[in-house]
């Protein structure tokens, strides 16, 4: 029977990772606070506000920017308050609503970003769902057996965080993910519609502990199995509770 092992939220697109026991999924939404905030940078066509959904390379990412895998984020839902981890800088701890706050964040943030790169500029919230790679509010479902099949032939044992993804289930088969789209898949006891793969990008060459790159996946993913596929994104089409430990079964 397959099991949730990991859920995980990303506050901020790009900027640290938030581990959770439980999430309650609602229908046609993304995880709570998912990608609820970006930060646009001086190359981007974002204008200061809230922001329906924009493509990602409006923003600063680990794609472009792989020191930032390494950062981790724990955002408070009652106090609103963020505090993010890393480990070339001090902790910080700040509300993404707050002007003075984000400009605090922005500066924070820079001795870490490429210098060939454009500047991170401003941090905005998304209107509606969050800032996913996805203009659909989809939700991410990965593996831990698919991730053991390429971990094998990078010959390296890679994190999950590589991958920014929601929902990590245990007890599947290597790549079956992929036989699910176009069917759902009840997860605790939320329901989702699985609708498409997820092509990966560089972020998912990066060692999530030092921030360097330092693993080819996009290369051994089309070396070995013919495309840049990793895990799959879905809809909710009925909310509920999911909780650690909690069964997965395809409908």
């Amino acid at each position: 029977m397959k099991t949730v092992s990991a859920l995980y939220r990303h506050p901020i697109k790009g900027h640290g990772r938030q581990e959770l026991a439980h999430v309650f999924l609602e229908v046609g939404q993304v995880f709570p606070f998912d990608r609820r905030w970006a930060v646009a940078h001086d190359a981007s066509k974002i204008t200061i506000g809230p922001q329906d959904w924009a493509h990602c390379l409006n923003f600063s990412r680990g794609a472009k920017a792989p020191a930032l895998m390494a950062m981790t984020a724990d955002y408070n839902e009652t106090t609103e308050k963020l505090t993010l981890n890393h480990p070339d800088l001090p902790t910080i701890t700040m509300n993404p609503d707050n002007a003075e706050d984000a400009a605090r964040f922005i500066n924070w943030v820079q001795p870490i970003m490429p210098e060939n790169r454009a500047k991170s500029n401003t941090l905005v919230r998304a209107n509606g769902h969050g800032m996913t790679d996805q203009k659909h509010p989809y939700v991410s479902i990965n593996t831990t057996a698919s991730l053991t099949e390429l971990s094998h032939k990078a010959d390296t044992n890679m994190s999950i965080h590589r991958f920014r993804g929601n929902i990590w289930l245990d007890n599947a088969k290597p790549w079956e993910e992929f036989d699910w789209i176009g069917k759902t898949i009840r997860i605790g006891k939320a329901v989702l519609k699985v609708a498409a793969p997820i092509t990966r990008c560089l972020a998912t060459t990066v060692d999530t502990e030092t921030g360097l790159r330092d693993v080819e996946t996009l290369e051994i993913l089309q070396q070995h199995w013919g495309h840049k596929d990793f895990g799959v994104f879905a809809a909710v089409i009925e909310a509920g509770n999911i909780n650690l430990n909690d069964t997965a079964e395809v409908l």
